[in-house]
């Protein structure tokens, strides 16, 4: 089964290098300036400017889909500090340094319209 996730960007043209470039994603169509939609393995990510198609459509209430918040992917790596300084010098941005927990350590890796993606290292 694969897994669909939409994110709401100001910009699907910067997404996407992002997205191919820093994480290995391929882009599977990009039909309109206003969507694209990308895959790893069996992740599909679902890429939107507001205003573009269906899903950045207004809601009944005005209230327009916009990027950013809390909700997030997760990728798994086995080594997050090598990760972390390679997507650092290739100039990622990120909203807080590794947090070490009971589970693992993991940090937030921001896209190019403040999306999260949780980057994890299990406890070996």
């Amino acid at each position: 089964m694969s897994v669909n996730v939409r994110y709401i960007v100001h910009s699907v043209d910067d997404a996407i290098p992002f997205y191919t470039e820093k994480l290995g994603f391929t882009v599977e169509m990009h039909p309109a300036p206003g969507f694209a939609a990308l895959s790893k393995g069996d992740l599909r990510l679902y890429l939107n400017q507001p205003g573009a198609g269906g899903a950045g459509q207004s809601m009944p209430d005005g209230a327009i889909p916009a990027p950013g918040g809390w909700n997030r992917i997760q990728f798994e790596t086995s080594n997050l500090e090598e990760l972390v300084a390679k997507l650092k010098k290739d100039q990622a941005k990120f909203r807080n340094d590794i947090v070490k927990g009971v589970g693992g350590k993991q940090i937030l890796l921001e896209d190019p319209s403040g999306n999260l993606i949780e980057l994890f290292e299990p406890m070996r």
